[in-house]
């Protein structure tokens, strides 16, 4: 379980994130949905360990950000909006790279079978000749090496194809109900948010989203 409490966030003089409380159980898929500026982002890089909250706590399986952070870490999988793979690599190259800097250790069959239930089939072909969609794929399968319990997606399908938007979204629904993991994720695509996600946290004063939101029956929760 995810435990969230009292997270605040300040830049300087600039309060960002206030009072931002809530919870994410195993098999939880959760949207974060929110204008540009309110601070999904900044919350998704607090729960990622990338900074470090102004004050409040964060508790994960019983284990503490504060006291606990290398453990933390070991269950967490963060992929921020920007690509973060080597372009002139193959999709093995990459693979294999990441696997040596990943906390668990993976045979080539195994990160073959992560890219394949991915449906991203490429393997020998360089990242640079990949389209937008099969990057964004490689860049949510090594996220995935080192088995994270709490995956945190910030925009994972912005930009892309509708046919690998769709296939994304069913993999990480399949990750949520199958394999338990809990998913949280910030998006802008009204449609992928209400067809993979269990409820949705709205961040910021804005009641945009949750009126749109609720009218589709989900269940949304507005964060301050």
């Amino acid at each position: 379980m995810l435990e969230v409490s009292n997270l605040q966030k300040k830049y300087k003089k600039r309060l960002v994130l206030e009072n931002i409380s809530f919870q994410m159980k195993q098999g939880d898929i959760v949207g974060l949905v929110g204008e540009n500026g309110a601070g999904k982002s900044t919350l998704l890089q607090l729960l990622a360990t990338v900074m470090q909250p102004t004050q409040g706590e964060i508790v994960l399986d019983g284990l503490s950000y504060a006291s606990d952070m290398k453990k933390i870490r070991r269950r967490i999988g963060y992929v921020p909006q920007e690509l973060s793979i080597w372009d002139e690599f193959t999709v093995e190259e990459n693979m294999r790279f990441f696997e040596k800097l990943s906390w668990k250790r993976r045979t080539k069959e195994e990160c073959r079978q992560l890219c394949l239930d991915m449906q991203l089939t490429q393997w020998k072909e360089p990242v640079q000749s990949l389209s937008g969609g099969m990057k964004r794929k490689l860049n949510l399968v090594i996220s995935l090496l080192h088995d994270p319990v709490l995956l945190l997606l910030d925009e994972p399908t912005v930009g892309i194809d509708l046919k690998s938007k769709t296939e994304i979204g069913s993999y990480l629904h399949s990750l949520a109900k199958k394999e338990g993991k809990m998913i949280l994720y910030t998006s802008h695509d009204m449609d992928e948010i209400t067809h993979i996600c269990d409820r949705v946290y709205a961040i910021g004063k804005d009641p945009f989203y949750t009126n749109l939101l609720t009218e589709h029956n989900l269940i949304v929760e507005q964060l301050r």
